[in-house]
């Protein structure tokens, strides 16, 4: 008979505990459904600031040209090189915004909850600074003001989501900075980086990228509403603390059985 080890095969050690408990799904609907309607009602009070709005929106536009920023007409001219294109600029602009960023937050509360927590912190945090600056600050976007030349691409090709702004009641077209179509938008990507380890994870980035064009190309927002839009989340980023990742398992030895012999067998 062989010698019996002293010490068995390794056993590995279970998994740490994970960063935080998946939080309980009714309490979450219900949070995020009533900052969404907060947001949406809150939009609402800075929509008879009309003359306000377009007197910002000219001084945004005048800003952007002493700051030798790009014209966002270069943008918008890429896109009129026939209708097909232009209309997908718009349908995205429409279509993708908030499924996207519901998408990303189903994925992580099934799969990341601990990142799911923080993400969602994160939005809200941007989310509830963008409301601030929208009912301070109320901004016309660059297609309703008739100085920057732009026009209103979803009006002329569609699809629209916006009707006239002065008889539009379900959405304030004045709260242009900063554009959370941009900041959600770079949010999921940053989201999506932070918790997969693939070598094509940076691909995220293109929705983001994709969403900058998309709004400066239809008229939507200015530039700068969008460098405002991650300024915010970087903020944001910075006080909303990031889940740490579980230690990595390591194998232990088991230790003998009572009763089992050491040293050569007979």
């Amino acid at each position: 008979m062989h010698a019996r080890e002293e010490f068995e095969e390794p056993e590995p050690v279970p998994p740490g505990p994970r960063t935080r408990d998946r939080p309980p799904l009714l309490r979450e609907l219900l949070l995020v459904a009533g900052l969404f309607l907060v947001y949406k009602l809150g939009r609402q009070l800075t929509a008879g600031h009309t003359a306000e709005a377009y007197r910002n929106g000219r001084e945004v536009w005048d800003l952007e040209r002493a700051l030798r920023l790009p014209g966002e007409g270069a943008v918008q001219s890429s896109l009129l090189h026939g209708d097909t294109l232009v209309q997908l600029a718009n349908t995205y602009y429409a279509a993708v915004h908030f499924p996207a960023t519901a998408a990303f937050l189903v994925w992580l509360y099934l799969r990341r909850p601990g990142h799911y927590v923080w993400a969602r912190r994160a939005l809200a945090a941007v989310t509830a600074a963008a409301l601030v600056l929208h009912l301070t600050y109320p901004l016309a976007p660059p297609r309703l003001l008739p100085a920057t030349g732009l026009m209103d691409t979803a009006r002329l090709y569609g699809p629209s989501v916006y009707g006239p702004p002065d008889a539009d009641q379900l959405s304030n077209q004045f709260a242009a900075m900063p554009s959370l179509h941009f900041g959600w938008a770079l949010m999921v990507a940053i989201g999506l980086i932070a918790v997969t380890r693939t070598a094509w994870r940076w691909l995220w980035l293109l929705h983001p990228l994709v969403t900058l064009a998309v709004i400066v190309g239809t008229a939507n927002h200015f530039w700068l509403d969008a460098l405002a839009a991650a300024a915010l989340l970087g903020l944001a980023l910075a006080v909303v603390r990031r889940p740490r990742r579980a230690p990595a398992s390591t194998p232990v030895p088991r230790p003998r059985r009572p009763g089992a012999l050491v040293g050569a067998g007979r």
